[in-house]
């Protein structure tokens, strides 16, 4: 009798549980913390072209003096992997927003940060593959960062 019953509790607060995330709410005050919402939280959160560019390249030259990502071991790599996935996410949200070019100016830009994307979505470091590209995902990421920077170079916006 005690398992039926713990069991229906178990169930109840997961339904409930459920039922809260899903509805949106929480259990915190929401009142006068209002937050914007839509194209308005979008662009709220980008940045302007040239300082997106800057920010990403300012990471992409971290990662270099820092000294790499020297250890072949995997995870090794990861917290600089994620640190040059930020910026460059948010530079694409710049470049989205970004109307003195066309769609068609980006596309190599895009390609690199969807690889990188990529490479991010393996979800760990899988440490360097002694020459093999399909066994590892730093190329994809690291690879393609030095790649983006040197393109942003070469395509100034300003």
């Amino acid at each position: 009798m005690g398992r039926h019953t713990w069991g229906q509790t178990v169930s109840a607060l997961v339904l409930a549980v459920t039922v809260a995330a899903a509805s949106g709410c929480s259990s915190s005050d929401d009142t006068g913390d209002t937050k914007p919402t839509g194209t308005a939280a979008a662009k709220a959160k980008t940045v302007g072209m040239p300082e997106a560019a800057e920010t990403f390249q300012a990471a992409v030259t971290k990662f270099d003096t820092d000294g790499g990502c020297l250890d072949e071991e995997p995870g090794t790599c990861w917290d600089q992997m994620q640190a040059l996935m930020k910026p460059a996410r948010d530079l694409r949200a710049a470049m989205n927003a970004e109307k003195s070019v066309g769609a068609d100016y980006w596309t190599e830009a895009y390609t690199l940060i969807d690889t990188m994307e990529e490479g991010i979505a393996v979800g760990e470091d899988k440490g360097a593959a002694g020459g093999s590209a399909d066994l590892t995902n730093r190329d994809d990421v690291l690879g393609s960062a030095h790649d983006l920077s040197d393109w942003l170079d070469e395509h100034p916006i300003s």
